[in-house]
């Protein structure tokens, strides 16, 4: 007899995929940044290194997103997240009893990859089933997951440092978090199928092949978001450290990265929002807009309120349109006929790129500038084209 797809309460899907991203993306993926400033004294670790480091975060991130659009590629998606959680949960503890440099980049590289399926696997199983209970508007409480991670690190490492916590406990305690909420994520996902569906395919809707036509506006939007990675994250990396080697702005540090989670966890209700009234694709050129003005008050502020509401900035903007990308590209290619799982791992992908190459830039510029405003000014520069070529 077959079962069901949806859960017997869609509430309770949203928020395991909340957890998912909490855990994957805002502690996993995003935890470096708070922690970075402190391995920079302890380890210690330079500008160029750090970025070197997030980069193989991203490296890995995109090889995930690459290896997720493969068609051939069986098995239960709910599978596949979960497992990927629990690689996540073990690479992130892992970085603190590690020493060298490149176990660094091997790390950061595998949890980037982990990172990836987890985003691609849990939205294509979230997704489609709230899709099929008729709860879209609850997309936004599972992509929300991305804020409160990052909130949630944030309060972390801030109260570990407070306690003059050592680099390594960081690690070894955002590794831990990470595993509770990938046994809390695998409860709350639990119901619908249990195995492959019939095609073999990974989706949890029936497989069809990528027939989508490339045109013009669809290859802008993957362009656009992959100028959208480049801007966000080198503020995304940075910004902790931009607050503490600015000797105006240290009085900032503990709490700009909480400021950045903060603004990030209900963005995407509110984006969504602004997308119901004005359309989505004026909602990106918004939010984009929004995100340029705040990378680039990091960049040029001297003062910790203007520094911090430039974060605020960030965070407020940037979740908001990784979703609305997503769902911008997911509606035009079920217009199209194609294979929605395939086009959320290529717009994965074409993000993971950009945000690769924001902090090697990053990293080199501030080796000839001596600080991070360049590169900055330069991700400002990347997000308004990014928005121009959504506004098309």
């Amino acid at each position: 007899m077959p079962t069901s797809p949806i859960p017997q309460r869609p509430e309770w899907l949203a928020l395991g995929g909340l957890l998912a991203l909490a855990a994957a993306m805002g502690i996993g993926r995003f935890v470096y940044t708070p922690i970075l400033p402190f391995m920079a004294d302890s380890v210690p670790l330079g500008t160029g290194e750090a970025g070197l480091i997030a980069s193989a975060n991203f490296a890995g991130y995109l090889a995930g997103a690459l290896a997720a659009s493969i068609p051939a590629l069986s098995g239960n998606p709910r599978v596949w997240f979960l497992a990927a959680l629990l690689a996540s949960a073990v690479t992130t503890a892992a970085m603190g009893a590690s020493g060298s440099f490149g176990a660094f980049l091997a790390l950061r590289f595998a949890g980037g990859l982990a990172s990836a399926f987890v985003l691609v696997f849990a939205s294509t199983l979230v997704l489609d089933r709230l899709r099929q209970a008729g709860r879209p508007d609850l997309f936004a409480l599972h992509f929300a997951g991305v804020g409160a991670g990052i909130a949630l690190s944030a309060l972390m490492i801030s109260a570990m440092a407070r306690s003059e916590a050592e680099w390594q406990t960081l690690w070894f305690v955002s590794g831990a978090a990470t595993l509770g909420f990938c046994g809390l994520a695998a409860i709350l996902t639990a119901g619908g199928p249990s195995g492959p569906t019939p095609s073999g395919a990974v989706s949890s809707a029936p497989s069809r092949p990528l027939r989508t036509r490339f045109d013009a506006a669809l290859v802008r939007l993957i362009i656009a978001y992959g100028l959208f990675g480049f801007g966000y994250v080198i503020t995304a990396t940075f910004v902790s450290a931009m607050a503490r080697t600015n000797p105006s702005l240290q009085s900032a540090e503990p709490y700009v990265w909480l400021i950045v989670g903060l603004s990030a966890a209900p963005s995407i209700w509110v984006w969504n929002r602004v997308a119901t009234r004005a359309g989505r694709k004026a909602a990106l050129v918004a939010a984009c807009l929004a995100e340029a003005a705040g990378v680039a008050l990091t960049a040029i502020g001297s003062t910790p309120a203007v520094f911090s509401f430039g974060a605020g900035l960030v965070g407020g903007t940037f979740m908001g349109i990784t979703a609305l990308g997503l769902v911008e590209a997911r509606a035009r290619v079920e217009t199209r006929g194609g294979n929605t799982r395939q086009i959320l791992a290529l717009m994965t992908a074409s993000f993971g790129l950009g945000q690769m190459a924001g902090p090697t830039a990053a990293g080199i510029m501030h080796s000839v500038a001596g600080s991070f405003a360049a590169p900055s000014l330069a991700a400002a520069a990347a997000l308004l084209i990014a928005a121009i070529l959504f506004s098309r």
